[in-house]
């Protein structure tokens, strides 16, 4: 068979070669092996190529004679003129050469190791046509003699077999990477994909197969986000990547599912991920995606499938589906604040006075000043509501849909619907909504207000929305499934008609940035939608409170005297809690006083039988206006402790010299602090880096700790120690002002020490071992 290879690709040389590169370059083909794979005789196969073109061209005249051929091909690849040079007189060697190609006759057994020599070279598409050919041929051979007894030559074929699959695979595998390297995903997973079927209908090389599997479960969202940017003509290959993402899905247990997906894509990873898809998905795929994925049950699919049904509803003049978000709302609301959501819901659903009361209990203040600032001129809040209703749909919903990011939203032309107004017509009126929100959106009367979050652009309402809503989530484990089936239907008023007013623009946010799956951000009190997390009871509420409780309950009541009773009873219970208090409070100062009685009879007797021992009659020499030990100046230089060496010394003299490092390393460059803890080469060497950063305007900043291993003192001179210290030493580096990076190194050095007029001082010092992370 023939192989499109060169003597000198195969040793990699070029033409000019000297005979030494000659000779290195063959030593290091040899001693490289392939994978552990291969069997020994593909190994054999490969060298014995090696050898071969070694043994050409390492003979003077035989090289020559090649290289009048190689350049005869080089002048005429077409081969239309006359070729007068062989390559020498090895006609005994079964590697003749292709005197019109510059390729290389290799027989049968030594296929495999032309075809690794091209992988190694990086010709894996040569590879894979050259592999492929043999392998169907081999296979066609193959079942022609099915039911015949295996002869030798049929052995040799099987047993070469798998090694030239593995080649074939390997090949693809890199050629998948290069892919992937190059922004193709889908060839890459093509390829990908065909290695490993390849290896899996075989049965072998298990390994091989583990990390072919593995690169397609990274690749699984590279291949999501090329396959949904598509147009929306490209039905086939869009329905693909949905499949991919719902495998995902599934692998991981939900969107925010704790299981491994093997994408290598953690919890906030998948979360933005997800965010960056929705811009390439319609409006009905994230509707029946995020629905389906509410149901495991999952409180982040629940609010985008929230936004998805309220967008559809809305641009496809649908109110059902308004009103089945509405319903997951009232399930969200027992955990988190949305009435400003579901004031939005009920106004697209007609229902004006039950929107403006679940209105007043949000807790979105910029939101509310802006509904306020709009509806001055009005009774209620219904204008500003409308326009906010309208720019919330525009700015915040419509954006994250592809078909539907340029639709404007009008509420005038929703109302307009005949198919709206119909539906709007059989829902229940605002009196009977009223108990089954009051009902699902009670919150605690003592739950803590949230933080205000700070106003943005003024006359823009909630601009955190618009780059969709933070997905900061509770744990959703222990979430149950939501029965909407168990909600009561509501019904309507008259539609509103919109008020129309000017609308303010709000700018185009790019994608948010998911933090983490909790749903309540600790810094700033916000929820999933920017809002804050803890609402607490109005008091317009609890004037509501006792028409919510259940109507059947006063029907049990005994009608003489059911007024009475509940008139007395808030006094009784009054009574025994001020009672409990009082009882509290003086058992405290029973308390109170029966120790300080037990303290001053124990100190009395103790004053009798152990007096304290007087004031000595020669008091020691202190004044208070003068320290009993002289403080340093703050300005002075840092100088190494004396005395003997111990590890407390030892770790005061490192601490000096990182300390003296800091200050002429740092933006004053003060290089001749130095001299005082620094010897010899040590000080030479550091003095010339200090001098260099300040010439280029550089300085650096320095937060150590140290932690000493131990100390050998010289035997021989006492004068001299080694320390042997950890370092933590974290790192920023300035360059004219500006912050250019930053390193946090953990370092063990040994530091030499040597005394002198009484100083410990650092003669040298080098690194033992070393762990950097470079930001």
């Amino acid at each position: 068979m023939r192989i499109p290879l060169d003597y000198y690709r195969i040793l990699g040389l070029p033409l000019a070669a000297s005979e030494e590169q000659l000779r290195q370059a063959y030593s290091d083909r040899i001693v490289q092996l392939p994978r552990r794979e291969y069997s020994q005789a593909a190994i054999s196969s490969r060298k014995q190529i090696i050898e071969t073109a070694y043994v050409v061209l390492s003979n003077p005249k035989e090289r020559s004679s090649y290289d009048q051929l190689y350049l005869s091909h080089a002048y005429d690849p077409d081969g239309t003129a006359t070729a007068t040079v062989t390559a020498g007189n090895r006609t005994e060697t079964s590697h003749d050469l292709d005197s019109q190609g510059l390729s290389i006759d290799v027989p049968q057994q030594e296929l495999v190791g032309a075809l690794l020599i091209l992988q190694e070279l990086g010709e894996y598409e040569q590879v894979l046509k050259l592999g492929k050919t043999y392998l169907a041929n081999h296979n066609g051979v193959a079942s022609a003699k099915i039911g015949n007894y295996p002869i030798e030559e049929d052995f040799l074929e099987s047993s070469e077999h798998p090694d030239i699959v593995l080649t074939v695979a390997l090949a693809c595998l890199e050629l998948g990477r290069e892919q992937w390297q190059q922004g193709y995903y889908e060839n890459a997973a093509v390829s990908l994909e065909s290695g490993l079927e390849m290896l899996v209908s075989e049965g072998i090389f298990t390994s091989v197969q583990a990390e072919i599997q593995a690169d397609l479960y990274k690749l699984r969202p590279y291949r999501i986000l090329e396959l949904l940017q598509l147009s929306l003509d490209k039905t086939v290959e869009r329905r693909q990547g949905l499949e991919l993402l719902q495998s995902i899905l599934e692998d991981r247990g939900g969107i925010d599912g704790t299981l491994n997906d093997q994408s290598g894509l953690s919890i906030d990873d998948f979360l933005r991920f997800i965010q960056q898809i929705r811009h390439y998905l319609t409006v009905t795929e994230q509707h029946k995606l995020f629905e389906a994925e509410s149901k495991r049950p999952s409180a982040v699919a629940t609010y985008l499938a929230v936004y998805a049904l309220i967008a559809r509803g809305f641009a496809q003049r649908q109110p059902a589906l308004i009103r089945q978000a509405r319903q997951m709302l009232l399930h969200l609301g027992k955990r988190q604040d949305v009435h400003l959501e579901q004031s939005l819901c009920a106004l697209l659903l007609g229902q004006t006075e039950e929107a403006t009361r679940v209105l007043e209990m949000s807790q979105e203040y910029e939101a509310l000043a802006f509904i306020r600032e709009k509806s001055q001129d009005s009774p209620d809040l219904l204008p500003g509501l409308c326009l906010y209703g309208e720019q919330w749909l525009q700015n915040e919903v419509f954006p994250h849909f592809r078909d539907l990011s340029r639709q404007p939203a009008a509420l005038k032309d929703y109302f307009a619907n005949p198919q709206v107004q119909a539906y709007l017509e059989a829902l229940p009126t605002d009196a009977e909504t009223t108990n089954e929100w009051g009902f699902i959106n009670r919150q605690p009367v003592n739950a803590p207000p949230a933080n205000h979050r700070q106003p943005n652009t003024p006359g823009v309402s909630r601009p955190n929305q618009a780059k969709m809503p933070d997905l900061d989530l509770p744990e959703t484990p222990n979430h149950k499934r939501p029965e909407y089936s168990q909600v009561p239907l509501p019904r309507t008023n008259t539609p509103p008609a919109p008020a129309m007013a000017s609308r303010t623009p709000t700018p185009e946010i790019p994608v948010a940035s998911f933090t983490s799956p909790d749903r309540t951000n600790n810094t700033t009190g916000h929820h999933l939608n920017g809002k804050s997390a803890a609402p607490h009871s109005t008091p317009k509420r609890r004037r509501r409170k006792p028409t919510n409780q259940p109507i059947n309950r006063e029907h049990r009541l005994d009608n003489n005297r059911d007024r009475r009773p509940r008139q007395r009873r808030p006094v009784s219970t009054l009574d025994r809690k001020t009672r409990l208090v009082w009882t509290v409070f003086a058992s405290l100062a029973g308390i109170l006083v029966f120790w300080l009685i037990i303290s001053t009879t124990f100190g009395w007797l103790k004053d009798i039988f152990a007096p304290s021992p007087g004031l000595p009659e020669n008091p020691l020499a202190i004044k208070l206006n003068q320290p009993p030990i002289k403080i340093p100046d703050a300005n002075s230089e840092l100088m190494p402790p004396d005395g003997p060496l111990t590890d407390a010394t030892a770790e005061e003299v490192i601490r000096t010299w990182l300390s003296t490092k800091a200050l002429a390393l740092g933006p004053n460059h003060d290089v001749n602090s130095l001299n005082n803890i620094l010897t010899g080469a040590s000080l030479s060497q550091w003095r010339l880096v200090a001098q260099q950063d300040k010439l280029d305007n550089r300085y650096r900043k320095y937060d150590h700790s140290i932690k000493i291993e131990f100390v050998s003192k010289n035997d021989l001179d006492p004068n001299r120690a080694a320390v042997l210290a950890t370092v933590k030493e974290a790192t920023q580096f300035y360059e004219n002002g500006l912050k250019k990076k930053s390193s946090n190194e953990s370092l063990r050095v040994r530091y030499d020490l040597i005394r002198r007029d009484g100083m410990w001082r650092i003669q040298s010092m080098y690194v033992v071992n070393q762990i950097t992370m470079n930001f």
